[in-house]
């Protein structure tokens, strides 16, 4: 059996289903989005607009990767979106968003 390994860790982790529908929040993303209620069994889609709807559209359309940073009440996030899959085949989207700081190092290794 594997572990509840993403359960306490210090990012949110989000899953849905190939239709938008949440399967999964760990405890941070729940914490997250706390004033929303459970959001588990809802469709994701409710909560976006537009533009956001397109980008989750063609993701679980072409199993793409998308990557952005974020700033909301003077805190920096990372959020990184991924298509996860099941015997090759698209199943739905990961979304990991992980508080960053201002000055976060960037290296270049060779």
């Amino acid at each position: 059996m594997i572990p509840d390994w993403a359960k306490e860790m210090n990012c949110a982790v989000t899953v849905c289903d190939a239709e938008g529908v949440i399967l999964y929040m760990n405890d941070k993303a729940k914490e997250t989005f706390a004033s929303h209620g459970n959001l588990v069994g809802k469709n994701l889609m409710g909560c976006h607009n537009d533009r956001s709807k397109e980008i989750i559209r063609s993701l679980l359309e072409t199993g793409g990767s998308n990557a952005y940073t974020i700033e909301k009440k003077g805190v920096r996030k990372m959020i990184y979106q991924t298509a996860w899959k099941e015997d090759g085949v698209v199943a739905g989207l990961v979304e990991i968003s992980m508080v960053i700081p201002s000055d976060m190092p960037h290296y270049v290794r060779g």
